[in-house]
């Protein structure tokens, strides 16, 4: 009997020292390129309202790290052995939350990461975060819906549509992640001004 539980015992060790499992991909992990936006050089009107950035919601092909592309038609697929840091609505909240602070007017800056309440909540829609292909030609595409919210009970007193479109020469996943960085550049910099002219109007007074 003994020799027999030893026979089993080893079998059980020899089964688990030997994964059946197939072994996962291994993934470059990209971050979305640093803001080649200078900052502000001129003298910035500080305001005098605080702003809180939220997470853009996401369809579940969005919310996840991987680099998505439509190669045809309406399929999304994604770049084999490569994935973002972050799943796209964090890269595109981060990028805006660099972008106020570059831009130097509204210095009372907070994440939904926190519990911090704000004057004014920024946030909305990821509606698209990839390459897309129409014929030959491929293109990132970024394009947001976003809502300006009043923090204390939520009310929306702003929206608009932002979209950005970088043409790419290379689709090579290098140069893919560098033309979300160009568009991502130009979408936060329209987001910025927009949010900043907005809060201008909207923004509670200070007492």
């Amino acid at each position: 009997m003994k020799l027999t539980r030893l026979a089993l015992l080893a079998g059980f060790t020899l089964i688990s020292s030997c994964s059946i499992l197939p072994q996962a991909e291994p993934s470059d992990v990209y971050r979305l390129p640093t803001a080649q936006t200078p900052a502000s050089a001129s003298p910035a009107t500080t305001q005098h309202w605080s702003l809180r950035l939220n997470k853009l919601q996401a369809s579940e092909a969005l919310n996840r790290p991987t680099i998505a592309v439509i190669p045809q038609g309406d399929v999304i697929s994604s770049y084999k052995g490569s994935r973002w840091s972050d799943p796209a609505p964090v890269l595109v909240r981060n990028r805006l939350l660099d972008g106020f602070a570059r831009d130097g007017r509204v210095t009372l800056l907070s994440t939904d990461d926190s519990n911090f309440a704000a004057d004014l909540e920024l946030g909305g829609n990821l509606q698209a975060f990839q390459t897309e292909y129409q014929g030959a030609q491929a293109s990132v595409v970024v394009r947001v819906d976003a809502l300006l919210v009043r923090g204390y009970d939520q009310r929306i007193l702003a929206s608009r549509r932002f979209e950005e479109r970088q043409p790419l020469n290379d689709v090579q996943v290098p140069s893919v992640v560098a033309g979300f960085g160009q568009a991502s550049d130009r979408l936060t910099a329209k987001v910025v001004a927009w949010a900043v002219d907005q809060g201008q109007k909207l923004a509670p007074p200070k007492p």
